[in-house]
């Protein structure tokens, strides 16, 4: 017949190590043998937070994931497995209560071409009228939404009593030439410099300006100037002094900045 042992009928009376049966130690209503408890035994989700030691829980112990994926959270604080993007792609910020995806670089900021003209031709004029001095540079955009930046870089001799405007064209297509109206200016012309002194003078020639042509035609700038006050004196693009010939060249460049 088989035993049996009653309610309250051992108890702990004369060891301080508690009571052992079959190698399995109860003291003070606790299962003391290490290693004797099977996960079967705890109720699920009993384990707390407190319960887990801090950096315990190894990168062996996490679940097996999607290569390239980036653990996240959602709006709603549970953690999620971000889309691995595709080669090139970069992490990006989709706002608050979202959790962030793989797009494509933006392409702001870069610089995607330069072209530049070197002029080595002194070249004067005596009329007092806006004419082109022939120096262009041609660029064809790769998106609408570009930028231009001209940089016109140059020295121009003069006499007494002599300046000069510049002013930059433009044609669109081959639609017909057209003046940039750069605001700020005088009608749209950048004064470059005024020679008051008794004789023959030089000075730089640098006109900057970011042009935003909304098309991927191509585009041929060219630089216009008016030497006013000419007549009977030369005035000369291309030259460190007025009629010397001391040749230095004039560089028109167009960079391409995409938006």
């Amino acid at each position: 017949m088989a035993s049996e042992i009653k309610v309250d009928t051992i108890s702990e009376k004369t060891s301080a190590n508690g009571v052992t049966i079959d190698s399995v130690n109860i003291k003070d209503g606790k299962i003391a043998t290490a290693n004797s408890i099977d996960s079967d035994a705890y109720v699920d989700g009993s384990i707390d937070t407190a319960h887990i030691a801090d950096d315990q829980i190894t990168l062996a112990k996490m679940a097996s994931g999607t290569d390239g994926n980036i653990i996240s959270y959602d709006a709603s604080g549970n953690p999620v497995a971000i889309a691995t993007g595709s080669d090139g792609q970069v992490l990006t910020s989709t706002g608050a209560g979202s959790p962030p995806a793989f797009e494509a670089a933006p392409g702001g900021g870069k610089v995607n071409q330069v072209v530049q003209t070197v002029d080595t031709t002194i070249r004067s004029a005596t009329t007092s009228s806006m004419q082109s001095t022939s120096i262009s540079v041609t660029i064809t955009p790769s998106a609408s939404t570009s930028k231009i930046m001209l940089d016109f870089n140059g020295y121009m001799g003069f006499s007494t009593g002599l300046r000069a405007f510049f002013q930059v064209y433009k044609n669109v297509g081959g639609a017909g030439i057209g003046a940039i109206a750069i605001p700020g200016s005088l009608d749209g012309m950048m004064v470059v410099g005024e020679n008051d002194t008794a004789t023959s003078s030089c000075v730089a020639v640098q006109l900057h300006y970011l042009d935003s042509p909304s098309t991927t035609s191509e585009i041929v700038y060219t630089m216009y100037w008016n030497p006013n006050g000419g007549g009977a004196h030369n005035v000369y693009l291309g030259e460190m002094k007025g009629g010397a010939n001391n040749t230095c060249p004039t560089f028109f460049t167009a960079t391409e900045i995409l938006a």
